[in-house]
C-alpha cells in the first residue's frame, strides 16, 4: 500500500478520534461512544495489517536478491510482536 493511502487512512482515523472526543464532551450515549471506539479500533487494525504486509513483501524481495537468512529471522521476530493481527 502506498504512503499516500496510509496517510489518508490515518487522517480518516484522526477525524474519527476528534469525533469521538466531541461525543465524550457532549456526554453522548455510551453505546454510541463504544460503537465509534470499535470502528476506530478496526480502522487502526486494518491499517496496521497493510503496513505489515508491505513490510513482509519488502523483506521477501530483499531476501530473494541477497539470500540473507538474517532478513527472514528479523521478519519472523517482528511479526511475532504483531501476532494478534
Amino acid at each position: 500500500m502506498a504512503k499516500k493511502q496510509i496517510m489518508n487512512r490515518l487522517k480518516r482515523i484522526e477525524g474519527q478520534i476528534k469525533g469521538l472526543q466531541n461525543m465524550v464532551e457532549q456526554e453522548r450515549n455510551c453505546v454510541e461512544i463504544l460503537t465509534q471506539l470499535s470502528a476506530i479500533s478496526g480502522a487502526l487494525d486494518n491499517t496496521a495489517k497493510e503496513i505489515v504486509k508491505e513490510y513482509a513483501r519488502n523483506c521477501f524481495i530483499k531476501y530473494e536478491s541477497t539470500q540473507d537468512e538474517k532478513l527472514i529471522n528479523e521478519l519472523i521476530e517482528n511479526l511475532s510482536k504483531f501476532r494478534r493481527m
